[in-house]
């Protein structure tokens, strides 16, 4: 007998029962208050036609869809190991959570990590190690602006990554941006523009500028120059970061569920309110390398000469290399390069996406640092890093493979209340950050939250610099690939300048001297013709 036969059956036998009790004790049909419901439900779940395990299996069909709700509460709280959760494991997490409230930081009985299973990474120390250079009163700071450059930004070496307002609710761009504040380090707007939010507390702003050219865009969507300038010319705005792509989603636009498209979020970005913004996948101020580079210049001169870079995930590689070309082609060079990993992401991105496309960081940043080397480029541009910029360790890897400076976003969505509950694209977030729901953004207390991001970025400045001094060198741009190793298989191990070789500077300047494993990339363009 099927079970739905047997609910049928049940339920009819229940209900005879207390009717027939009911002669004698009249009080029992109280249970009807229960037992009702329960086959009323179960009836609904037998005659409803879309899904067929409550079809098949009324009432008791509904805990499969109860559970699978809080699968990814079980898995973190009851199944994952310390080691094994996606995408921060609870080591990374708990470290977040410890830094940004100033508790120890410490860790008991030594590592948890698999010390020889391929993938394996440590920093190698010295025997003459120093004081940590914070220590000691010092400090480092990273300039950043180009010959072209009119007002050079000193920033810090760790920053806030881009992340919109719209993605993330009032309370916890407040948040973020007063904790920038206090540190004294910059919060980048992400591609929604510069809100009331961003600049309440006048922490130092990166503008973000993406293909939708929020906030500064016409009614058609295309770039205009007249409402760039007037916010770039904003004392908070120390940079300006045009956006290509983005490791959540490259060669996607950036996705705004409409539940999140509030009529404030509509006024900031110049849209119209309550309908889900899809940003173009491509710019349209812009169609080649030369024109780009124009764009950049223009950019320049509408701010007043303040630092003008660009973002992106490595995808064609060939691409690149053509923005270099053109670099060298017309003089006009970025100040900065912002090279995001496929791993990166904390909004909504389509799963395929997100999964299976863009170049991870490491690979990007390396493929940038020496493309740049090779075309002679590397010093007149900074390059920052952001994908998974978690600890001090991430950082000294990230600038020994080439990195001038670092930006993280879910460490410091996860400083101000974030617990990983992965609904950032439902509008649902229950600690109120990645939300506009006004009842839980109200939840998240700025008061409380901005000096976590302080004490998050500070230990974390701290734990790279005790690293840099236990490796014996001076500061942080002593650090090369061979100071990290990583192991590729049980009895094999690796310096990373022996898995990614140094470019020769100047050395994709001519056809002899291209590396041989560029050329299957590079093909000369009208630009070097």
């Amino acid at each position: 007998m099927k079970v739905r036969e047997r609910f049928m059956i049940i339920s009819v036998i229940v209900i005879v029962i207390i009717a027939g009790v009911a002669l004698f004790w009249p009080p029992i049909l109280w249970i009807l208050l229960i037992v009702g419901p329960l086959v009323v439900m179960g009836i609904f779940d037998i005659v409803q036609k879309k899904h067929t395990i409550r079809r098949n299996f009324p009432l008791i069909g509904r805990f499969r869809y109860m559970l699978e709700s809080i699968r990814p509460e079980i898995m973190q709280y009851f199944v994952e190991t310390d080691t094994q959760g996606r995408p921060l494991n609870r080591i990374l997490r708990s470290l977040i959570y410890r830094r940004a409230k100033k508790q120890t930081d410490t860790e008991p009985f030594g590592t948890q990590m698999d010390l020889y299973h391929a993938g394996y990474e440590w920093m190698e120390h010295s025997m003459y190690a120093k004081h940590n250079p914070k220590e000691i009163g010092e400090f480092p700071r990273l300039v950043i602006g180009g010959k072209d450059c009119k007002q050079p930004y000193s920033s810090s070496l760790l920053n806030i990554s881009a992340m919109s307002f719209g993605s993330l609710s009032n309370n916890a761009i407040l948040a973020m941006n007063k904790g920038a504040k206090m540190g004294n380090f910059a919060h980048n707007t992400g591609e929604g523009g510069i809100s009331d939010y961003h600049l309440e507390h006048e922490g130092d702003l990166i503008w973000q500028i993406g293909t939708g050219y929020f906030g500064c865009r016409n009614d058609d969507g295309t770039f205009n120059g007249e409402s760039f300038r007037e916010s770039a010319l904003r004392p908070q705005v120390k940079m300006i970061e045009i956006k290509l792509s983005q490791g959540a989603k490259p060669g996607h636009g950036g996705i705004l569920p409409a539940a999140k498209n509030t009529e404030e979020i509509a006024r900031i970005r110049h849209i119209k309110p309550h309908m889900a913004v899809h940003s173009p996948p491509a710019h349209s101020a812009f169609s080649d390398p030369i024109q780009f580079m124009y764009f950049i210049k223009k950019l320049r001169e509408l701010s007043d000469g303040k630092p003008i870079g660009f973002k992106l995930c490595i995808g064609r590689k060939q691409e690149f290399m053509d923005f270099c070309e053109a670099m060298v082609y017309t003089g006009i060079t970025p100040d900065f390069i912002t090279v995001d990993g496929g791993e990166g992401g904390t909004g909504a991105a389509p799963v395929e996406f997100s999964n299976s496309m863009g170049m991870p960081l490491r690979e990007g940043l390396v493929f940038v640092h020496d493309t740049l080397v090779g075309f002679a480029l590397r010093k007149e541009i900074k390059v920052i890093v952001a994908g998974k910029i978690i600890t001090g360790f991430s950082m000294a890897r990230a600038i020994a493979l080439g990195a001038d400076g670092c930006n993280s976003a879910r460490a410091m969505m996860m400083a101000v209340g974030c617990i990983q509950a992965l609904q950032c694209n439902l509008n649902t977030c229950p600690t109120g950050v990645a939300t506009q729901n006004k009842s839980l953004a109200k939840g998240l207390v700025v008061e409380d939250k901005a000096p976590r991001v302080y004490n998050y970025h500070e230990a974390t400045i701290h734990s790279f610099l005790e690293l840099i001094a236990a490796a014996g060198l001076d500061g942080p741009y002593e650090l090369s690939r061979e100071h990290i190793s990583k192991r590729i298989g049980m009895y094999n191990v690796r310096t990373y300048d022996e898995i990614y070789p140094y470019m020769e500077e100047g050395s994709l300047l001519k056809i002899d001297t291209i590396p041989e494993h560029y050329k299957r990339y590079y093909q000369l363009t009208r630009i070097m013709k």
